[in-house]
C-alpha cells in the first residue's frame, strides 16, 4: 500500500450497511472462517479472530515487528528505532463508494459460496 492511500473498513456485510464493528461481528465473521477452513466454529482460533477483524476493519495483515527485522538485529540489546514517514491521509473521495461496494460484494459472494459448498459438504458426508 502507498504512504498516501489508506484503505477504509468495510462498507456493509452481507448485503446490509455494516456501521460500527462490534465484537459480536468479528466473532461470527471468525466462526464463518474456521467453518471454511475445516474446523469447527465453536473452537475459533486467535488467527481467525484476527483475520475476521482485519476483513471487517479493513486493516492490512502486517508482520510482527520482530520478524521484519534483518536476523542480525533481532538480538540487538539496544535497538534504536527505525525512522519512517508518517502516513499522510487523503481526503475522502466518494466516487470510490461504489466501486468498493462492488467489490465487497464480490468478496461477500465469495465468502458465502465457500461457507455453503463446506456446509454441503458436510452434510453429504453425514
Amino acid at each position: 500500500m502507498k504512504k498516501d492511500q489508506i484503505k477504509e473498513g468495510r462498507i456493509s456485510n452481507h448485503s446490509r450497511g455494516l456501521g460500527t464493528v462490534t465484537q459480536e461481528m468479528v466473532l461470527a465473521r471468525a466462526r464463518e472462517i474456521a467453518l471454511i477452513n475445516g474446523r469447527s466454529p465453536h473452537h475459533l482460533s486467535p488467527a481467525d479472530v484476527a483475520e475476521a477483524k482485519r476483513e471487517l476493519t479493513g486493516e492490512e495483515y502486517q508482520e510482527p515487528a520482530e520478524e521484519r527485522l534483518p536476523t542480525s538485529e533481532r538480538w540487538d540489546p539496544e535497538p534504536g528505532s527505525i525512522p519512517h514517514e508518517a502516513i499522510v491521509t487523503p481526503a475522502h473521495d466518494e466516487q470510490t463508494d461504489a466501486e468498493r461496494l462492488v467489490e465487497e460484494g464480490i468478496s461477500e459472494a465469495e465468502h458465502e459460496q465457500m461457507v455453503e459448498g463446506t456446509r454441503e459438504s458436510l452434510r453429504r458426508e453425514k
